[in-house]
């Protein structure tokens, strides 16, 4: 049996200077999704609704690579990436799942996303 594609974790931090960032320690919490959690990889951008951002995404999803994305609002999410998720031909429904992070602990943070694996059919003994 084929080994399940893991999906990949992208943490927006809003500059790291965004007040609901600040009960979470961005670094404890990447590290902890990439080494406890079935992700292929966990990495941080500092704020992917800049032009900077724009580039990111046009290079980035050329991998059509699945991911969970721990950022602002799912909404706000949703209508700053489309155009990206867009151009590169891929469904942001189908292809990302989107997570609110703000104003959380990084305890609650990382749960969330442990949540959302499940969700996504990684049963919890394999979490």
């Amino acid at each position: 049996m084929a080994e399940k594609e893991k999906y990949g974790f992208v943490l927006c931090v809003c500059t790291g200077k965004c007040p609901g960032f600040q009960a979470m320690d961005i670094w404890d919490f990447i590290n902890q999704v990439r080494v406890e959690l079935p992700v292929e990889y966990g990495f941080i951008h500092p704020q992917l609704c800049e032009t900077d951002g724009d580039r990111f995404w046009a290079d980035f999803l050329k991998t059509h690579r699945k991911m969970i994305i721990g950022a602002c609002a799912p909404n706000m999410q949703k209508k700053m990436f489309k155009d990206a998720f867009k151009d590169a031909g891929l469904d942001m429904e189908k292809d990302a799942v989107m997570l609110d992070i703000r104003d959380m602990t990084t305890a609650k943070a990382f749960n969330l996303v442990k949540d959302a694996l499940e969700k996504l059919g990684y049963a919890e003994d394999n979490l």
